[in-house]
């Protein structure tokens, strides 16, 4: 019986076949295991993957920097790299009792919310908005040294020009915090000074282009007491809306009132925003009260005839006595409450606004 002949395949492929003993096996590589037993990669196909893998990164490189110009991507930057005037701040000052409210939240739960900032070169970066928590941070890093409080969390903005940039801080402080009258005024007045803008008008309609007419004409208002009492005020943000139209109204009427006012506090050096409210309200006091005064009778020419004596005419009513003034109480900041003699009640403050009044009259009618 004739010996059977084992046959050997020959190579996939084509291929030259591999080594004949397993120890000079090398190993495959894993793009030859995947497609099997003999066969690699064309260089046609390791060109093609290659090339598709660098443009894969490079889109993704793309998108990361345009996201990153664009203010979608947040950053992590050191505070020491944050210019906080690259701007005049719209904020005149940050509360005590606010402020550690902040740095409570912040140490509790992080940083919640990104700043804004503009790439100032140089690796500094101008603050845009965000200025009370970058102040929190910087007071909890000194406080703690913990490195998690030596960053901010930020978005990357582009401001077309300084009027742009004005506006955006503006806007996200109107959003989170409204500010007060005074502190509008204020920063639309700086704005003009730097030449940011060429007039009040035109500062206003920019900066607060959302608002109504009626809003924007009391904030004008107030421009008048920035102007003329700006360094005499001690509590300017406190001025609430209603007491500040007054004395706006009075200081265009007479030249010489700023003056008195000015005085008036320096010699008065109020210790606190309610009683610095209660001075100014007793200088517009005589202004509202005073009633017309009557002009002089002027004496008539006898007359020979005897006549009917002319009936008296009767007394002026006598001045009503001054009603007792209570003491203003502060229910929380930037909220005052004073009572008067006949019963009212005064709310006031810059935590008055919009929305305050409407969550007041919808409790008042729940409890009506």
């Amino acid at each position: 019986m004739a010996k059977r002949k084992r046959l050997t395949l020959p190579p996939l492929g084509g291929f030259a076949p591999g080594p004949a003993s397993a120890s000079e096996a090398s190993p495959a590589p894993a793009s030859a295991a995947a497609l099997g037993p003999g066969l690699a990669p064309a260089p046609i196909s390791r060109v093609t993957g290659e090339a598709a893998a660098t443009a894969a990164l490079r889109e993704v490189a793309e998108e990361l920097g345009a996201a990153r110009s664009e203010g979608r991507l947040v950053l992590r930057l050191e505070l020491d790299r944050i210019e906080e005037g690259w701007l005049v701040r719209d904020r005149i000052g940050l509360e005590a009792e606010e402020l550690a409210s902040l740095m409570t939240s912040l140490a509790a739960h992080g940083q919640r919310s990104p700043i804004e900032v503009t790439d100032m070169g140089e690796g500094r970066f101008g603050l845009i908005s965000g200025w009370r928590r970058v102040t929190a941070l910087r007071r909890l890093h000194a406080e703690t040294g913990e490195e998690r409080f030596a960053t901010v969390l930020a978005l990357l903005r582009r401001p077309d020009t300084a009027a742009a940039a004005y506006v955006a801080m503006v806007e996200e402080n109107e959003i989170r915090a409204g500010l007060s009258y005074f502190e509008r005024a204020r920063i639309a007045a700086k704005a003009v000074e730097a030449g940011v803008f060429a007039t009040d008008k035109l500062a206003l309609q920019q900066l607060y282009g959302s608002a109504s007419r009626a809003k924007r004409s009391k904030i004008g208002s107030f421009l008048g007491i920035y102007r003329a009492l700006e360094g005499a005020l001690r509590y300017p943000s406190a001025l609430p809306e209603r007491l500040g139209l007054a004395l706006a109204r009075r200081l265009e009427e007479e030249a010489a009132f700023a003056a008195e006012v000015a005085a008036a506090l320096a010699a008065a050096v109020p210790d606190s925003a309610e009683a610095e409210l209660a001075l100014i309200a007793d200088l517009l006091a005589p202004a509202a009260e005073a009633a017309p005064e009557q002009e002089p009778a002027r004496p008539s020419a006898p007359d020979p005839a005897p006549e009917a004596p002319a009936p008296v005419p009767a007394s002026a009513p006598a001045a009503r006595p001054a009603r007792p003034q209570a003491p203003a109480a502060e229910l929380r900041p930037g909220l005052f409450l004073k009572a008067d003699g006949a019963g009212s009640l005064h709310l006031y403050g810059p935590a008055v606004d919009e929305a305050f009044r409407a969550r007041l009259r919808d409790w008042l009618a729940s409890e009506g």
